[in-house]
């Protein structure tokens, strides 16, 4: 298959690396580490049940959520597959 200036599997390998990349920034932002009690950031308590359901907790659900959401938005462009990026 003629593909121009790609390779036959240049397609699967972004696919791939982005996978990785994904894998790698979720392990890094694991929590590690004993549970909070209490929110780090506004300091609402921690249910038990979610404390043993993920441990390492630093943050009440709310909180994460808000910080997911942040993450989510910044995380959502794909560098490797704009076009931009190869032209410069």
């Amino acid at each position: 298959m003629a593909t121009g200036w790609a390779g036959d599997n240049a397609v699967q390998d972004q696919i791939d690396a982005t996978i990785k990349d994904a894998i790698k920034r979720a392990r890094a932002n694991a929590p590690k580490g004993p549970s909070r009690k209490r929110c780090e950031e506004c300091d609402a308590p921690i249910p038990e049940a979610r404390r043993r359901a993920v441990p390492g907790v630093r943050l009440c659900v709310s909180c994460q959520s808000e910080r997911d959401k942040d993450q989510a938005a910044a995380s959502g462009y794909n560098r490797r597959g704009s076009k931009d990026s190869q032209l410069r």
